[in-house]
């Protein structure tokens, strides 16, 4: 039986450590519109895979099926149009222990779709890649895409400090506060060395920064010309920004390294709320009175956690 859905479908499956499952949680939720309960799902959503830290991969539902055969049958109409192919069995399922799929079997379900497609199988550098997998019941073909993890990259720059967030938590961080982001205009008011602009940055979206210190500014500067994008980093104090943008995503400046007290953190938030519409604000404590006291709501909130320390990610409207 085809795939006769009106939107397409997409089949993702994701992983995280346990550490990371509130922060990936709450990626999932903003990328997808609601609450993702398992490590494999459906969606109509296309989600650019190499965008998350722990989207592992997606099927782009071509066919589906009660039963292997239905896709057997399918799979012999795939035109590859001379390009050379291979066949991926996704390992991630829902089945139950007892009906769990051996590595032999699924290599045997490999070839076998391989043997019906009409074309050049190449296991090592196919120009097209197709999945196969399980799912409530039912099988799924399409074609295959595997998270790049372009991000590692970008852990390494030439201008760093310890209490920067992870490229990770700043990844997820930028898909919270932009999980569309055609048309949208992102500022980044603390910007610290920019790893929030880095991964905004490499995902295509339009983005500024700005930051008080001179030193941390130039670093951003430094750091964002290294992995070849460009943007404008400003030096100044939020309270001078004029312009007004769809989001900000806030680190917000705390005790560890420099002196800032509560006023001066309510300053920032109030101000956030001045410039965007909408931001994800994090904090290395939940600060909901101050939020409430800048104006903003918090619509959906997270913690990401590192050994004993652990920061708040809070997206407010």
């Amino acid at each position: 039986m085809q795939n006769n859905q009106e939107q397409p479908l997409y089949i993702y499956t994701y992983a995280c450590t346990g550490d990371e499952e509130s922060l990936c949680g709450m990626e999932l939720r903003c990328l997808f519109g609601c609450e993702i309960p398992a490590a494999i799902f459906g969606s109509g959503t296309q989600v650019e895979v190499s965008r998350s830290p722990f989207i592992k991969e997606r099927i782009d539902v071509m066919y589906s099926g009660d039963r292997l055969e239905d896709i057997y049958k399918q799979t012999e109409q795939v035109e590859v149009e001379g390009q050379t192919f291979k066949v991926i069995f996704v390992k991630t399922n829902d089945l139950s222990p007892e009906e769990k799929i051996e590595y032999d079997e699924r290599r045997a379900i490999e070839r076998e779709i391989g043997l019906r497609i009409e074309g050049e199988a190449d296991v090592n550098h196919p120009e097209r890649v197709y999945g196969i997998v399980t799912l409530g019941g039912r099988w799924y073909f399409g074609v295959y895409h595997k998270n790049k993890a372009t991000w590692f990259r970008q852990m390494n720059k030439p201008r760093s400090y310890s209490i920067a967030l992870s490229t990770r938590v700043a990844r997820a961080a930028v898909n919270m506060a932009v999980p569309h982001p055609e048309g949208v205009r992102a500022i980044d008011p603390c910007c610290g060395i920019g790893t929030v602009m880095v991964e905004a940055l490499s995902m295509g979206i339009d983005i500024v920064g700005r930051d008080i210190n001179p030193q941390i500014a130039a670093g951003a500067r430094t750091n964002i010309a290294h992995f070849g994008f460009t943007s404008v980093v400003t030096l100044g104090d939020i309270a001078d920004i004029q312009e007004h943008y769809d989001v900000a995503i806030v680190d917000m400046p705390y005790n560890l390294y420099s002196r800032i007290t509560p006023e001066e953190q309510l300053a920032i938030l109030v101000h956030t709320r001045r410039i965007a519409d909408r931001a994800v604000i994090v904090a290395i404590e939940a600060v909901d009175e101050m939020i409430a006291e800048a104006g903003f709501a918090i619509i959906d909130r997270c913690v990401a956690k590192k050994g004993a320390f652990s920061r708040h990610l809070m997206l407010c409207e």
